[in-house]
């Protein structure tokens, strides 16, 4: 996957990556000749006394060490234009495919590990292509390079490269085993102190109410540790890992001076052809070394890769419709028999369910805590497909209309509501960015917000936190009304919408929303039995099945479970 998924990021930047190469290759190219022209200095210019011949091949040597340093630059400078785009894109990528997951898809992963899927993972991909352009490509070149030139340079002493190298490939090949696990590792304890670090950051009211900031503490440092584990382990292998690789290297020096010094003293091997073997054969463990770096990086590169992987190849469970079907009768919604069932659950959340709502009518829809309103409501904009049974929007099968069309014609104020980091006008634009002044203002009288609104420090441009947090619940809710009025949709859709507000601001919302919306399908999941009253048509659902349908006084004279709620709220307001 790590490979695949290089090959597909790097390709469209192949110029970029092509001009790394040939950069790379004359920095090599002038590395592996400069140990020879020193030789040449030492051997037939300082031994020999010829300053002639020191100050042209000296001469030579600075213009070839200034071209050298000028390749690498240039190979550092497009390899990283080429890292950088490549992450660019992946996480371009990995945003686009998320963004068509349903909510089942979303929850399957977990929004922590989506998060650093798209940073951390994708960070370790792209590290690791830039390294490889800095590293993996002239590391090969040095290595294989400074053989051949070692070789050529004194054959003697060619028996030391034969023993150094391969004892470094054996410490390296025991390291790296050990390493790709604990990485793998790794990354999954990221996503868990992610995960709870989330939790916390969202639910810092729930934990302060109840005073639980030790146990959360505690929980974090938990999983902190197992963070801190996983990386202790990884350090302590880099701890026996470059010292090793030093006491070869040194060693090896040690070796060719021991040696070296023998056969020029026997007269077999010059002063600087034995400087110019010992620089070669840096080189090559350097190439060796630089590998070293790039077989570090691979194994995280590989699991972050994984995981990358694991998502780009997801399909969404909800398939888009290719083209499309119009919409014959917009702002009807119709479920016919209806069967949602979450995967591996034992029964369905929600059984054989139908209703039909028309333009202009309210249809109200009851139940108890887990009798799958908010599920039902899901199903309309297909956040979820329906297991078995048909959702119609408009007279078509939501699964045959254009995802684009259905969206437009629905909007849908969520049980908890959401707030983006803004302003007042930025939030209610976004059902309608073109949307007027004028018209916001109307959207946030229907609302009953344009009073709150009225008093915020600079009104339409008030800043709202990520989130609406320095807004109340009901604010909150009822901004999130008008932003949903902003957009103008053929069918309204409530999930509990109205549970922050008082019953005298609830009453005026909705009779506004009967003046200003009257040819407007709404469909209202609703606790509260005085939000409902008035519906034309009220849907009680229990344990996922529809048990009574019909007006207020229909369902309190016939249904016993709608009397049952009516009842069990008459005698708590009492």
């Amino acid at each position: 996957m790590l490979w695949k998924l290089i090959v597909r990021y790097v390709k469209p930047s192949w110029p970029a990556l092509l001009l790394v190469i040939v950069f790379q290759f004359v920095q090599s190219v002038l590395t592996l000749m400069l140990p020879t022209i020193n030789a040449d200095i030492i051997d037939d210019g300082v031994l020999r006394g010829d300053t002639d011949t020191i100050w042209r091949l000296g001469g030579l040597m600075l213009v070839m060490s200034l071209g050298q340093v000028a390749a690498n630059i240039l190979a550092i400078l497009f390899g990283a234009r080429l890292a950088m785009r490549a992450g660019r894109d992946l996480r371009a990528d990995i945003f686009g495919k998320v963004g068509d997951f349903s909510e089942q898809d979303v929850q399957r992963f977990g929004a922590a590990s989506l998060i650093t899927r798209n940073t951390n993972d994708v960070q370790q991909v792209q590290m690791l292509i830039l390294m490889s352009c800095t590293m993996l490509l002239s590391a090969p070149m040095l290595a294989i390079g400074g053989v051949i030139m070692a070789v050529r340079a004194d054959a003697t002493l060619s028996w030391l490269i034969a023993v150094a190298v391969p004892l470094m490939l054996v410490v390296l090949g025991v390291l790296v085993s050990r390493l790709v696990p604990i990485f793998r590792q790794l990354q999954e304890r990221i996503d868990a102190i992610n995960k709870v670090l989330r939790e916390q950051l969202t639910g810092i009211r729930v934990i302060r109410a109840f005073v639980q900031e030790r146990r959360e503490k505690a929980r974090f440092a938990v999983a902190n540790d197992a963070v801190t584990d996983a990386m202790v382990r990884t350090g302590n292998l880099f701890v026996l890992m470059f010292p090793i690789i030093m006491l070869i290297v040194q060693v090896s020096s040690i070796s060719v001076l021991w040696f070296g010094a023998g056969l020029v003293d026997t007269g077999e091997l010059q002063i600087g052809v034995m400087m110019a073997f010992l620089q070669y054969l840096m080189q090559i463990l350097m190439g060796v070394m630089m590998a070293t770096f790039m077989t570090i990086m691979i194994p995280r590169a590989a699991v972050s890769a994984r995981r990358i992987g694991e998502v780009l190849e997801t399909e969404p469970s909800v398939v888009r419709a290719a083209g499309g079907v119009a919409m014959p009768t917009p702002g009807t919604v119709e479920l016919r028999d209806v069967v949602f069932q979450y995967p591996g659950a034992e029964t369905p959340v929600l059984d054989g369910v139908s209703l039909r709502a028309e333009p202009g009518e309210t249809v109200a829809i009851i139940g108890s805590t887990g009798a799958g309103k908010t599920t039902l409501v899901n199903l309309i904009p297909r956040l979820f497909d329906a297991t078995a049974g048909t959702v119609l929007v408009g007279g078509a099968d939501v699964t045959q209309l254009d995802a684009e069309a259905l969206w437009r014609s629905l909007a849908i104020v969520p049980q908890r509501p959401y707030l983006f980091a803004g302003t007042v006008a930025s939030n209610l634009r976004y059902g309608n960015e073109h949307a007027t002044d004028e018209e916001l203002w109307r959207a946030l009288e229907i609302a009953q917000a344009a009073g709150f609104v009225q008093q915020m420090e600079g009104q339409l441009d008030a800043r709202i936190a990520q989130g609406g947090t320095n807004v109340s619940g009901g604010q909150r809710q009822r901004l999130s009304i008008a932003r949903a009025l902003v957009a103008e949709p053929d069918v309204l859709v409530f999930d509990d919408s109205f549970s922050a507000l008082d019953l005298t601001t609830d009453a005026r919302l909705r009779a506004a929303l009967d003046q200003a919306v009257g040819r407007t399908t709404r469909i209202v999941v609703a606790q509260r039995v005085s939000t409902i009253v008035d519906a034309d048509r009220i849907v009680v659902l229990d344990a996922g099945r529809v048990v009574g349908t019909g007006t207020h006084d229909e369902l309190l004279a016939e249904n016993d479970t709608y009397r049952e709620i009516v009842e069990s709220q008459m005698a708590v307001e009492a």
